[in-house]
């Protein structure tokens, strides 16, 4: 049964920073690829960050360069995103999505991010 369980969502000041994890089961995570998407009240789903299964490869959304970081531990499963510069425009649900096999596409549950004063 294939699982991923974000963690690390909540409150934050703007300017601050938090660490997101997925903790991912059930398939091979060391051949996925990797993706957060976040969907802010109001707004379509947008693909945030993505890291690829081999050479670790990653690509990140124009309003987030420089800001956000993924990366991926394959001997613990676990794929994150570390948010630097938070900005209130950031407040999102954001959400755990793995690529795998021939067409495996599966969903976290989400985790809240809301940065605000």
């Amino acid at each position: 049964q294939v699982e991923l369980v974000e963690s690390g969502g909540g409150l934050v000041q703007p300017g601050g920073s938090l660490r997101l994890s997925c903790a991912a089961s059930g398939f091979a995570f060391s051949n996925a690829a990797m993706n957060w998407y976040r969907r802010a009240p109001g707004k379509e789903r947008e693909l945030v960050a993505s890291i690829s299964s081999v050479g670790g490869y990653t690509n990140y959304a124009d309003s987030v360069k420089g800001r956000f970081t993924i990366s991926r531990e394959n001997y613990k499963n676990t794929v994150y995103l570390q948010m630097n510069s938070l900005k209130p425009e950031d407040t999102a649900v954001y959400y755990c999505n793995a690529i795998y096999g021939n067409s495996g596409d599966s969903w976290g549950q989400g985790t809240q991010v809301t940065v605000s004063s």
